[in-house]
């Protein structure tokens, strides 16, 4: 099977390029690092390295506790974080300047695999949450490299993909030394596919493990001042296409009620090669907008619609809101992380695709944290509920925070699997 597997990436060669040089027009961070995704990676000269393979933004934030813990316990080691996404790579830099080193991780060929390893040479390889390369892993089984895939979700639907391959996802879970599994229903699918019983552990989810800079609540009040403390102000978060349209007649719905008129929208798409379209889009549908790249002091009362077209400032743009719509949820995307809104204490709307994020959502709805809506014509009703009444959204809010407080532990359960491969 890995033969087959092997066989397949060499001839899907030329269609990844093509796709890679495509998605360059539309973010032109895809063509930066080209030589990095073939393994050609500066010498990492750290006798001590710990390599976490973060592969876009989400990963990456969870991984900011994890590095932090390894900074407090390993100080004599190296970080090395790869992404496969510019974003993830934004995130990055974003979160940890100069505190690690990043890279881009190698496409799965041999040789490429080969490559990175030689100028990598890590002595653990941390995976966050269901990342599985065939030959990189079995790259890593043959340098005596262990690997712990921390933080791992697997949903019903990702189970049945890796079923129609179990010899290649038993192969490959072969060189895994442990799995860290967000809950026992995850757990349960990675041995379903082939994880060894003993090797996986329900750790939970690193996600709780949200903390934010001291700065970050000071931050947002000044910012709230700015946009203007008296009008209504919710956000849609790292929205998807498809969304942006029904995120945007919501708001104009709202807009219609006498106590919303002059609510604010502050509109975050998830993918930066879309910021342009996504104000276009707003201008043609009337709206008044303004991006947040180009504006900062007081918000004009005109003004309906902020895009949120900057890196890093999500955290600071959910506390300085009313309300969230969690995005990539209207469109089968799977969600996103709503732990980010809740830590802040705001309440959050999602729709019926979750599945990337089931257990959080279904812990959220079932602590009275959040709301979800089925369809986008309940995405107005929805956040005009919370926007119109202040007890409801602070039982929210107070709900969501003290089920982060509450679950927290993940990242104490994972450090213990890494002390037993690092000593």
């Amino acid at each position: 099977m890995l033969t087959i597997y092997r066989w397949l990436l060499r001839l899907l060669l030329p269609f990844i390029l093509l796709r890679l040089a495509w998605r360059g027009f539309r973010n032109q961070g895809y063509w930066h690092g080209i030589p990095e995704r073939f393994g050609f990676i500066p010498s990492v000269n750290e006798a001590r390295l710990i390599w976490i393979h973060a592969v876009s933004v989400g990963e990456a934030r969870a991984a900011a506790p994890i590095v932090k813990a390894l900074a407090e316990y390993y100080p004599h080691h190296s970080v090395l974080i790869t992404t496969m996404t510019p974003t993830g790579s934004a995130t990055v830099r974003s979160l940890f300047s100069d505190r690690v080193l990043h890279c881009y991780v190698p496409y799965d060929y041999p040789s490429a695999v080969r490559r990175f390893l030689d100028r990598a040479r890590p002595q653990l390889a941390l995976v966050m949450e269901t990342e599985m390369w065939p030959n990189l892993f079995r790259a890593c089984g043959l340098r005596n490299v262990p690997i712990i895939m921390a933080n791992v979700r697997m949903s019903e639907r990702s189970m049945r993909g890796y079923l129609r391959v179990p010899g290649l996802a038993r192969t490959t879970l072969a060189q895994v030394t442990h799995i860290a599994a967000q809950s026992q229903a995850d757990a349960e699918r990675m041995v379903r596919i082939g994880a060894d019983p003993a090797r996986v552990h329900v750790t939970g989810s690193i996600k709780f493990e949200l903390s934010l800079p001291g700065s970050t609540l000071e931050r947002a009040d000044v910012l709230r001042g700015e946009w203007g403390r008296g009008r209504p102000v919710w956000i849609a978060a790292s929205t998807h296409e498809g969304e942006d349209e029904a995120v945007l007649a919501a708001h104009r719905e709202l807009r219609k009620r006498d106590r919303l008129a002059d609510a604010l929208l502050v509109l975050v798409p998830r993918h930066p090669e879309r910021f342009t379209q996504v104000a276009r889009l707003s201008e043609r549908l009337g709206f008044t907008i303004v991006r947040r790249s180009q504006h900062t002091g007081p918000l004009d009362r005109s003004v309906e619609v902020l895009l949120g077209d900057t890196m890093g400032e999500l955290q600071l743009f959910l506390a300085t809101s009313d309300a969230a719509f969690i995005g990539g949820s209207l469109v089968p995307t799977g969600g996103h992380n709503t732990l980010e809104a809740s830590v802040v204490g705001k309440p959050v709307v999602f729709g019926p695709h979750m599945f990337n994020f089931s257990e959080i959502a279904a812990m959220t709805l079932e602590r009275g944290a959040g709301v979800q809506i089925h369809t986008a014509a309940e995405l107005a009703p929805a956040i005009s509920d919370l926007l119109g009444s202040a007890n409801r959204r602070d039982a929210l809010g107070d709900a969501g925070r003290r089920m982060v407080e509450e679950n927290r532990g993940a990242l104490a359960r994972t450090v213990t699997l890494i002390e037993k491969v690092l000593g």
